[in-house]
């Protein structure tokens, strides 16, 4: 969970679900298809886009990689700096970054995946999976929309100096929260706390499901099929070739205690790779359009406001009923 390089400059937005046809703004039918953007359009976006990304990036020594799209057209692609500062190898179109929490949009959907196949239900309790857990009340459903109300790991493993000098795995994570019991955050469903926890422990729940470990069943089912050839789930195995990230003064970041948990964070990828994940979630490749639409459905609204969170995905929730999709990594 690092700053990735100086910037890592993802736009990964979905677009707004729009209750139009094909001919408004966004371009998007209930068919998912695209509209072409016009020339004059393309042209005003990519100077328009230009435009910020120089002034704002450009100018400020941007070290990382940045794609925008728009109506599945790449409207902006630049890749600048290095990706290991030691070798001066430079960021190109195959240059992997780890996209931390964005990786729980795939956690997510890898759920709701075995979730459409009938092979697990959302409603079910994680005493299903895991037996001896002393937290009770919790579902699955709860887990991907922050509402389990269970303490987060990445505090509670680092408070705890019994793991403060060790690299702990998912299971690891698992046998803490069991023996130590740390304090419960909140009761279950009573309000929305974003924790790591909880998409920690559904990786687990798909390595159960799926009967193969979370970046097999990633990469079988996920970046394979859909040519995403330069993503991959980072583990404990990989810590030999561990690619740092970097620090505004160049330095690298050191591999922490718990930088080997995975399905909260520890994706690597690119943009063009995201660039194709975005658009299997719009043309159904992954899962059916029911299945999104589930995903991207609001969870959370004890206290009011635009923002709010389904399962995997951050909702912005806007005054003309639309919402916008998406998902931040740190």
């Amino acid at each position: 969970m690092k700053n990735i390089f100086y910037i890592l400059f993802n736009v990964f937005l979905l677009a707004c679900n729009q209750p139009k046809a094909a001919n408004d703004s966004l371009g998007q039918s209930s068919q998912n298809n695209f509209r072409k953007l016009s020339p004059s359009e393309k042209n005003y976006y990519i100077n328009a886009l230009y435009r910020k990304y120089d002034t704002l990036l450009l100018r400020r020594g941007f070290n990382g990689a940045i794609l925008i799209a728009k109506n599945g057209e790449v409207l902006l692609e630049d890749y600048h700096g290095y990706a290991d500062m030691k070798t001066k190898d430079t960021i190109d179109t195959s240059t992997s970054f780890h996209i931390a929490s964005v990786t729980k949009t795939f956690t997510g959907m890898a759920v709701l995946k075995l979730w459409e196949e009938n092979k697990l239900n959302l409603d079910d309790s994680l005493q299903v999976f895991f037996p001896q857990f002393p937290y009770h009340g919790i579902t699955v459903r709860m887990l991907l929309n922050h509402r389990s109300g269970l303490p987060n790991y990445v505090y509670a493993m680092a408070a705890d100096k019994d793991w403060r000098k060790k690299l702990a795995t998912n299971n690891d994570m698992l046998q803490f929260l069991t023996e130590k019991k740390p304090m419960w955050y909140g009761y279950p469903n009573r309000g929305f706390h974003y924790c790591n926890t909880n998409f920690a422990l559904l990786a687990l729940i798909i390595e159960k499901v799926a009967g193969q470990s979370y970046p097999e069943y990633m990469a079988n089912t996920i970046f394979t099929p859909l040519g995403m050839k330069n993503t991959f789930v980072f583990s404990i195995k990989d810590t030999a070739k561990y690619h740092p990230s970097y620090q505004p003064n160049n330095a690298a970041f050191r591999l922490e205690p718990i930088d080997c948990i995975y399905g909260d964070k520890n994706i690597y990828s690119t943009p063009r790779d995201l660039f194709l994940w975005d658009k299997a979630l719009y043309t159904n490749q992954f899962v059916r359009k029911e299945t999104y639409e589930e995903a991207t459905k609001p969870y959370s609204f004890e206290k009011p406001g635009t923002h709010n969170y389904g399962l995997g995905w951050r909702i912005m929730m806007l005054p003309d009923s639309n919402k916008i999709v998406y998902h931040n990594g740190w």
